[in-house]
């Protein structure tokens, strides 16, 4: 009985361990998809060591192949391994409940076009030496030869001159089929290595089959029983479903939707759009802010997470998949080449949009410097580190 009880409090740990982690990371993960992933390496790899730099590699890989948003499905993952499904849902609510309560809140007060938000460029500045300090320390542990570096940098110049959402996906195949020819991984045995996935492959299936059935049957629902719920839950979740490329791309499948529809006017859109840009988290959480516009708390509840829906069926159900088609002898150098081509595509979102749109002269290449000293030199924790961008941007860009 006691070792029963035991059981379950150490559960029930785990499960607040990943709640809270993950709600620390969706209140202080600021600038954009590529970002978080830098934070999440930072802190679930780094620090916490709940998974690998080669595991943490292969749920981003699998993130970049998957429609979504690709850091919360890489959140979904590590959740799930570290405390089943319930662990997912529960790094799921953490990393998003934060912008979502922000979204809503500004939606409420209807001040959005009204707010002084200069200082979140040092936000934007925490953010460019977060992911370039994550890019360094996957850089070391990664790419271990020629090839591996020449495999990024291919990646790299894909996704810099290809500017399509497919770039990514393209990339990653061509490194995963140099890597099938000419890397050997024979002396490597991450496969032993790897991660429990805690659900079987039937349940993934059936996940996979739950994702299908509401993608194909939603719209014919929703033309059937004409209800302003079951319509935003359609429109939510296809976007969510088709939405390769981050969450930028995700814009004109709502605007579409819900601007030219004449459901909300275009300036309360592209207001709430740009708000969503400064604020931590998710993009996807936009659609909160549409929800809470068109239908109260209801509709933002309901929005949030029909729009998420879809990336926790399709990398909940694929991951079991995934690992086992990772522990194949004959795959690992593909997972190698794989592996390499995600430095380089996320060098080149590091290069463009994240550099490109935040460096703008010499005192922010200054600031960067310094809070790039502050993570590598002196170890410091990101959430202290967005502490001080939020200091560097009120002193010195308000």
């Amino acid at each position: 009985m006691k070792e029963k009880t035991g059981k379950v409090v150490e559960s029930l740990r785990t499960l607040w361990e990943i709640f809270w982690v993950s709600l620390k990371l969706g209140c202080t993960s600021f600038g954009g998809p590529t970002a978080h992933l830098g934070y999440f390496q930072q802190e679930y790899v780094q620090k916490r060591k709940w998974l690998s730099a080669h595991d943490y590699s292969q749920l981003v890989i699998l993130s970049q192949f998957l429609p979504g948003p690709a850091s919360s499905q890489v959140g979904m993952g590590i959740g799930l391994i570290r405390g089943g499904l319930l662990g997912s849902l529960l790094s799921f609510v953490g990393f998003t409940l934060p912008s979502v309560l922000i979204l809503m809140v500004f939606a409420y007060l209807s001040i959005l076009t009204e707010l002084k938000m200069d200082w979140i460029h040092g936000l934007k500045l925490v953010a460019v030496a977060i992911v370039a300090q994550a890019i360094f320390d996957m850089s070391k542990k990664i790419l271990s030869t020629t090839l591996h570096w020449l495999i990024a940098l291919l990646a790299l110049v894909i996704v810099l001159t290809w500017l399509h959402p497919f770039a990514q996906i393209t990339s990653i195949v061509v490194a995963a089929c140099i890597g099938f020819q000419y890397i050997k991984k024979d002396h490597e045995d991450h496969s032993s290595k790897m991660v429990h996935i805690p659900i079987s492959k039937i349940t993934g299936m059936v996940l996979l089959a739950l994702f299908l059935l509401l993608l194909i049957g939603l719209p014919f629902i929703s033309a059937i029983w004409n209800h302003e719920w079951i319509a935003m839950i359609e429109k939510f979740y296809t976007a969510g479903a088709l939405v390769f490329g981050g969450g930028h791309v995700v814009l004109p499948l709502l605007e579409a939707q819900f601007v030219q529809s004449g459901q909300i006017t275009t300036s309360d859109f592209l207001a709430g759009y740009g708000m969503t840009q400064a604020v931590p988290g998710p993009l996807f959480t936009f659609a909160a802010y549409i929800g809470m516009v068109i239908a109260g708390i209801p509709g933002a509840i309901i929005a949030t997470l029909a729009i998420f829906l879809p990336a926790f069926l399709l990398v909940i159900g694929t991951l079991p998949f995934w690992i086992s088609l990772s522990r194949i002898a004959r795959l690992k150098g593909a997972m190698a080449g794989a592996n390499a081509a995600v430095v380089g595509i996320l060098a080149a979102a590091f290069i463009h949009p994240i550099v490109t749109q935040t460096i703008v002269n010499g005192l922010d290449i200054c600031i960067v410097a310094v809070f790039i000293w502050c993570l590598i030199r002196w170890k410091m924790q990101p959430y202290i580190l967005v502490l001080l961008g939020i200091i560097v941007g009120i002193v010195c860009y308000t």
